[in-house]
């Protein structure tokens, strides 16, 4: 079995920044794909930012510049640093991976997510 655990949320002013973490254990062969995605209330669930294993990153247009993803492949986790956050930021962060256990391909598996909440 593989576990996805987030941490890092909480309640900041609007300006302020959280660094969010998500650190996979388990049966972990290799982990390609690691993500961040979002969930706002009445919104539906989207990708904020991804990161391959070899460090290529993507992000949602509306957190470029402000929001930094990165990962520690020794550690099986993933970050996500947020700075000049906006009430628009408030929602569940949810992390993922793509990861191989024993069996051969690639599984997604998702945290439980971590609610970050920016106050105006």
């Amino acid at each position: 079995q593989v576990q996805l655990v987030e941490s890092g949320g909480g309640l900041v002013q609007a300006g302020g920044s959280l660094r969010l973490s998500c650190a996979a254990s388990g049966s972990i062969f290799s982990i390609n794909d690691m993500g961040w995605y979002r969930q706002a209330p009445g919104k539906q669930r989207e990708l904020v930012a991804a990161i391959t294993s070899g460090g290529s990153t993507n992000y949602a247009d509306s957190v470029k510049g402000r929001f930094t993803i990165s990962r520690d492949n020794a550690k099986n986790t993933v970050y996500l640093q947020m700075n000049s956050l906006k009430p628009e930021d408030t929602a569940v962060y949810y992390c993922n991976a793509a990861v191989r256990t024993v069996l051969p391909g690639f599984m997604t598996y998702w945290g439980k997510g971590t609610l970050v909440t920016v106050s105006s």
